[in-house]
């Protein structure tokens, strides 16, 4: 086994091992840092792929702005933590060995695949590619999506503003 395979193997077991356990915590600080770990195993594999601008982007967007909004949304809301609940050992056996089933099955097709002659091309110029094709074909989706996040981003102040009115009359 090469140093390649072995790295895949460490990052997709951190990926899928930091995702299993964020789906399970219970306390939600743990959970956002069980998501940055599978966001930066992600961005590893971004990197053994040659998507070295996909990786930079999972980093700084993702595992950076998103992780920090989330923290800053867990600390200025209301919730109760210490509602803890005890997972089955059965349930955790079955889970695991899912996990085990869907990895040995995504092994066995990853392992006899193959991309042919188009993966010569793939790590040549990506960033000039997916900004050609983001700004040419993607042009209408991608601004669509910026209008949606400006929407999210105004209701949420809305919500927000609402809520402190509110909780400033109660305590009148």
């Amino acid at each position: 086994m090469n140093g390649e395979l072995i790295l895949f193997f460490v990052l997709a077991l951190v990926a899928i091992g930091s995702g299993v356990l964020m789906l399970n915590l219970t306390k939600v600080v743990h959970m956002v840092i069980a998501l940055v770990f599978t966001f930066l195993s992600i961005a590893g594999l971004y990197i053994m792929l040659s998507a070295e601008f996909l990786a930079f982007v999972q980093i700084l967007i993702y595992s950076g702005a998103i992780t920090i909004i989330m923290l800053f949304g867990i600390m200025l809301t209301r919730h109760d933590d210490r509602a803890e609940k005890k997972v089955s050992l059965p349930k955790s056996i079955i889970v695991l060995s899912g996990i085990a089933v869907f990895f040995v099955i995504m092994f066995l097709q990853i392992n006899d695949l193959s991309f042919g002659e188009q993966a010569a091309e793939l790590h040549v110029d990506n960033a000039e590619k997916i900004g050609i094709e983001l700004y040419s074909k993607y042009i209408i989706p991608f601004e669509l999506t910026s209008v949606l996040l400006l929407v999210a981003l105004v209701g949420a102040i809305v919500l927000a503003k609402r809520d402190d009115e509110k909780e400033a009359e109660d305590n009148e």
